[in-house]
């Protein structure tokens, strides 16, 4: 591998493989993957991703490994994670 190649791994989101490099987010690695919206609003049904970016919104909201409602700004990205998409108006399960 050459220096200006970067070795890549991968979690799955909703089901499927998607690469990031190492030190990213799990947001930074949708967006560098083409995902800008993973889930919607309550009302409305209108698209969110990463908004601000710096984990002071919950536009970027995801389940990693079955925890609810984690930030995709700031958790970082690491191989064999399962990242679903949230959906804020479904209800919590009991005990999440």
């Amino acid at each position: 591998m050459s220096g200006a190649e970067k070795a890549t791994s991968t979690f799955d989101f909703d089901g499927e493989p998607t690469p990031f490099q190492p030190g990213q987010t799990l947001g930074g690695a949708l967006m560098a993957a083409g995902i800008s919206s993973w889930r919607t609003t309550r009302t409305g049904g209108e698209p969110r991703g990463l908004f601000c970016g710096i984990g002071v919104c919950f536009d970027c909201l995801v389940t990693v490994d079955g925890v609810r409602t984690q930030r995709a700004c700031l958790v970082p990205a690491c191989a064999g994670q399962d990242v679903r998409s949230t959906d804020p108006a479904a209800p919590l399960e009991e005990g999440a």
